[in-house]
């Protein structure tokens, strides 16, 4: 039985995203819904790793949009455009190519379409309620989308008696099993959202249509200390402890 795992959000943080690919194991495909860079401290090591990962499926998120020039940094907080400034110009050039190339549409493969915002605006909007993954529903033609850009590890279920996307919180470690249409986050790798401070991921199982979610500890003091020694902003240090 085919096991993929799909990951979002590692914002160059290489220990949070090989600790997920430790966790993680053998698969047979890996799906990555974008935003490789911004915030971190190690934005090629996580594009080279990714890069090395086969049968990979990647996006483009709005921080490797704009890591590249394709997106105005004013559309960002102050701290996250001062990451961005930094990564624009420590990311080489073959890595740059790379996000360059990544698909910044909704990507479909077999029942799933993919996006990293939402799949009506693909690089930006966040689905993080009910009416907005309600709104989406309309704007993919697959029974189930899997986003990511919220860094928080839900799912919003169609009720279709009622009409409206039902909020499901999936336990880590715990399965889903997928009905009617749905839009599903694995959560963030590199700087969870969700109060949970442990790098997020998911599995997804095509021919039972299950979904799984995982997260996984790793050293977020070591990450830290690279956050502050390139002079990134001390906040994105913090809110690694905190899961905010």
């Amino acid at each position: 039985m085919a096991r993929i795992l799909v990951i979002s959000d590692i914002h160059a943080n290489l220990t949070a995203l090989e600790a997920v690919l430790a966790d993680a194991g053998e698969v047979d495909e890996t799906w990555c819904l974008g935003d490789l860079v911004g915030y971190g401290p190690d934005p090629n090591e996580c594009i080279e790793r990714v890069r090395s990962i086969p049968r990979l499926t990647c996006l483009m998120g709005n921080h490797d949009t704009a890591a590249v020039g394709n997106l105005a940094l004013s559309s960002f907080n102050h701290d996250a455009r001062r990451s961005l400034v930094w990564h624009k110009v420590t990311i080489t050039q073959p890595n740059s190519d790379f996000l360059i190339d990544l698909p910044s549409e909704v990507i479909i493969r077999g029942d799933v379409s993919l996006a990293h915002g939402s799949p009506r605006d693909p690089i930006w909007e966040y689905v993080m309620n009910g009416l907005t993954a309600r709104l989406n529903l309309g704007s993919f033609t697959t029974p189930w989308c899997f986003v990511g850009h919220s860094h928080m590890q839900v799912l919003f279920q169609y009720n279709s008696k009622r009409d409206i996307m039902d909020i499901v919180l999936v336990l880590p470690g715990n399965t889903y099993q997928m009905r009617e249409r749905a839009i599903l986050n694995p959560g963030s790798v590199g700087q969870p959202r969700d109060r949970d401070t442990r790098a997020a991921y998911a599995f997804y199982y095509p021919e039972t249509k299950v979904w799984e979610p995982h997260r996984v500890e790793y050293d977020i003091q070591a990450v830290q200390q690279r956050i502050i020694k390139a002079g990134l902003p001390p906040r994105h240090a913090e809110r690694l402890a905190g899961g905010w």
